[in-house]
C-alpha cells in the first residue's frame, strides 16, 4: 500500500471513531454537539448552550486526533451530507481537490454494516 493510500484509510478511520463517539454523544445528551462547540465536544465537556445534561465522565474521546497531514478534522452541524458532517481538506488541506487531495467525509466512506 502506498503511503497516500495509507494516509486516507488512517484519514477514514479517525473518522469513523470521531462519528462513533459523536453518536455516543447523542444518546447521552439527546443532541450532537453544535459547529461551534465542535469535535473538542468530545474530550471536554461543553459549557456553551446548549450545554449537555449528561455528559459522560472522562468524556467520549482521549484526544482530537489531527489527519494524517497534520490538520485539523472539520464538523458541521447540521451537515451538508447528513445530520453531520465530519471531514478532512485531505494532504493539500484546502477544499475540493482529486486523488490525494481530495476530501475525505463519513458521507463518502463505505460502512461494513
Amino acid at each position: 500500500m502506498d503511503v497516500d493510500k495509507s494516509r486516507r484509510a488512517q484519514a477514514e478511520q479517525d473518522i469513523r471513531t470521531i462519528e462513533s463517539a459523536m453518536d455516543m454523544y447523542k444518546l447521552d445528551n439527546f443532541r450532537y454537539p453544535t459547529t461551534e462547540q465542535g469535535i473538542k465536544a468530545l474530550v471536554s465537556k461543553p459549557d456553551t448552550t446548549p450545554e449537555p445534561e449528561n455528559y459522560e465522565e472522562g468524556g467520549y474521546l482521549r484526544r482530537v486526533p489531527k489527519d494524517p497531514w497534520g490538520n485539523r478534522y472539520r464538523y458541521r452541524n447540521p451537515g451538508e451530507h447528513g445530520d453531520i458532517d465530519i471531514y478532512s481538506f485531505g494532504a493539500d488541506g484546502i477544499p475540493g481537490g482529486e486523488d490525494e487531495n481530495a476530501d475525505i467525509g463519513n458521507w463518502k466512506i463505505e460502512r461494513n454494516n
